[in-house]
């Protein structure tokens, strides 16, 4: 039997697959790029924290999405 993906909502099969062709055709200077726009991008915060607080930080992110 096929396993069932649940995905988040919005989110399906084939979005996963364009998200995925996305990455995996990229050239390693197109990926570069793109990392180094995001750093750029003044609404964003690229920040290091501890792994254990990963989950914690993830949950209050999509709590904030809403």
């Amino acid at each position: 039997m096929k396993p069932v993906n649940e995905f988040p909502e919005g989110r399906d099969d084939e979005r996963v697959h364009r998200v995925l062709h996305h990455y995996e055709s990229q050239t390693e200077d197109e990926a570069l790029e793109e990392d180094e726009a995001t750093l750029e991008d003044a609404r964003q915060t690229l920040m290091k924290i501890p792994n254990e607080l990963v989950g914690p930080v993830r949950a209050l992110l999509s709590q904030h999405a809403k």
